[in-house]
């Protein structure tokens, strides 16, 4: 919860996100409005700009909140499982969280325009940062382990890495119908793929508890920057 800010609140806030999402999935970016939004959501439109300042901040603030929920779960699997700090292992547990949540796997896999505006959205600046500086924080980690292809730099990812995730999920719409695989299956493509491009041939049986620990704190922060882009402008 953002600092300082009242449980009724964010519960006020999660009620409108719950009925955005719902009305984006359904009817898609361009008919939803603030007063369709209200509505459902049983408050004034008024209310609504108490939290945020127009229709882009809310879709924004739905993608974001999902997020947050998919890098609570890398998270915990971390927590369960040190081996879940290496790269692949990473990337996929993020690769099945995000296809599991609807407004993320819409945005990804098929909605082009909402994706285009969310990436216009000056609001989002911050967020990009703040994955940068976590990406390089957490690759810079495992390199300093061994855990990274010799002779990589966290900066040489920059582009590669988020490349290779986001064709995975930009081929979903030009599938063949012929080609079915489950999403388990697919993130183990996801694993592989990243396993051979840039980690070592042969990986340890576990990874050190306090590298773990860093990791964990590492995406918790990030974590907390999607809930300020949620929950933070929130008058």
């Amino acid at each position: 919860m953002a600092r300082g800010q009242p449980a009724d609140r964010r519960e006020r806030a999660d009620r409108i996100l719950d009925v955005t999402a719902d009305l984006l999935l359904r009817w898609g970016h361009r008919r939803v409005t603030i007063d369709e939004v209200a509505g459902r959501a049983g408050v004034g439109k008024g209310t609504v700009y108490l939290h945020w300042s127009g229709r882009e901040q809310i879709f924004l603030a739905v993608a974001a909140r999902e997020a947050a929920g998919a890098i609570d779960a890398v998270v915990a699997a971390m927590r369960a499982d040190t081996r879940e700090v290496l790269l692949h292992r990473y990337m996929r547990r993020l690769f099945v969280e995000a296809m599991q949540r609807p407004v993320l796997r819409a945005v990804f896999t098929r909605d082009a325009e909402t994706l285009d505006r969310l990436l216009a959205d000056p609001r989002r600046r911050p967020l990009e940062g703040a994955k940068l500086v976590a990406s390089r924080e957490y690759l810079g980690l495992l390199g300093e382990h061994g855990l990274l292809r010799d002779g990589l730099r966290p900066e040489d990812l920059d582009y590669p890495l988020p490349a290779v995730v986001y064709g995975f999920f930009a081929s979903e719409p030009l599938l063949s119908h012929e080609v079915v695989l489950g999403l388990e299956e697919k993130a183990d493509h996801v694993a592989d793929t990243l396993h051979h491009a840039f980690e070592p041939p042969t990986l340890p049986r576990s990874v050190p508890r306090p590298v773990a620990v860093k990791a964990i704190e590492i995406f918790e922060q990030l974590a907390r920057e999607f809930r300020e882009v949620t929950y933070g402008s929130a008058k």
